[in-house]
């Protein structure tokens, strides 16, 4: 049966935030561009949701966004890592890297690497923060749809699925962010987004290649924003 979602606003009580995800219900999250869907990465229950929302194969991994580096730790992730040693001084920016995790989680569809960035959000870093905890999020459409930039349509969207709207009202949209990934060859742009591959090469000392002239796999694993 349908029903309307519920709305959190700003300065609302966290606490219906944190029983949503603890219960493996997923939220819809404003980012830089476009509001995307956040469930707790390490919940096999949440996971399974947004991908049920999406109609994505579970087997591809979910990015996800962090408040602060050091809640790569709750993932299993290294913060001083030597992939994140020239990165992180980009950040907040819609540039997501993939690194490496010490074990799977449900976020990760089995892999020991995560696609993770700090968004150039200041209200979203400090709700991620407030919550303790990184969410994912991939972007708020059934696979093969536009991002959702409009509250109107993400209403309408959701009206049949248990999540939380973050009112943020509408947004920008634009580009995604843009994926890259350390080899032993330099930085790969796996997908060229917000960022582009000019603005990283002057940033940092490795050459930069695109996906498509290096041996590496550009699958974009469940549209990340």
């Amino acid at each position: 049966m349908s029903h309307q979602p519920e709305t959190w606003r700003w300065g609302d009580d966290t606490s219906r935030l944190v029983m949503a995800l603890d219960r493996g219900d997923f939220l819809a999250i404003p980012t830089e561009s476009s509001y995307g869907l956040a469930a707790d990465p390490r919940s096999a229950t949440g996971v399974a949701s947004v991908f049920r929302f999406k109609g994505r194969p579970p087997e591809k991994p979910l990015p996800v966004v962090l408040g602060d580096l050091a809640q790569l730790t709750l993932l299993g992730g290294d913060p001083s890592a030597s992939e994140l040693a020239e990165l992180r001084t980009l950040w907040p920016a819609p540039l997501t890297v993939i690194v490496p995790i010490r074990r799977p989680l449900p976020a990760s569809a089995g892999a020991s690497s995560l696609a993770v960035r700090i968004p150039a959000h200041r209200r979203l870093r400090s709700l991620l923060l407030a919550l303790n905890r990184p969410l994912t999020a991939t972007s708020a459409n059934p696979a093969g749809r536009e991002p959702v930039s409009k509250l109107v349509d993400l209403h309408r969207l959701l009206a049949a699925w248990p999540a939380i709207i973050l009112d943020d009202g509408d947004l920008p949209g634009g580009l995604a962010s843009t994926i890259v990934q350390w080899t032993t060859d330099g930085l790969v742009v796996l997908r060229e987004g917000a960022i582009d591959r000019k603005w990283l090469q002057a940033k940092v000392s490795q050459p930069v290649f695109s996906a498509a002239t290096a041996e590496i796999s550009a699958d974009d694993p469940a549209e990340p924003l």
